[in-house]
């Protein structure tokens, strides 16, 4: 299925939200995640289904000040 993940098209063949992060390669990555704008806490991402169109946001924390 298709799903914009920060910003781009990307085609995904799991069905959950930590199946599109294992395609992705963001397995181990300690990263936050919104679907659709809505925060997704790591716990619920394998319970998480995807459909065609949604918009996926990863972000990863950032060193520095």
């Amino acid at each position: 299925m298709r799903i914009e993940v920060n910003g781009a098209a990307q085609d995904i063949t799991g069905p959950t939200l930590a199946d599109a992060l294992a395609e992705l390669g963001w397995t181990q990555a300690r990263v936050a995640t919104a679907l659709n704008g809505d925060f997704i806490p790591k716990t619920a991402r394998s319970q998480t289904r995807l459909k065609p169109g949604d918009r996926l946001e990863v972000l990863a924390p950032m060193q520095g000040g």
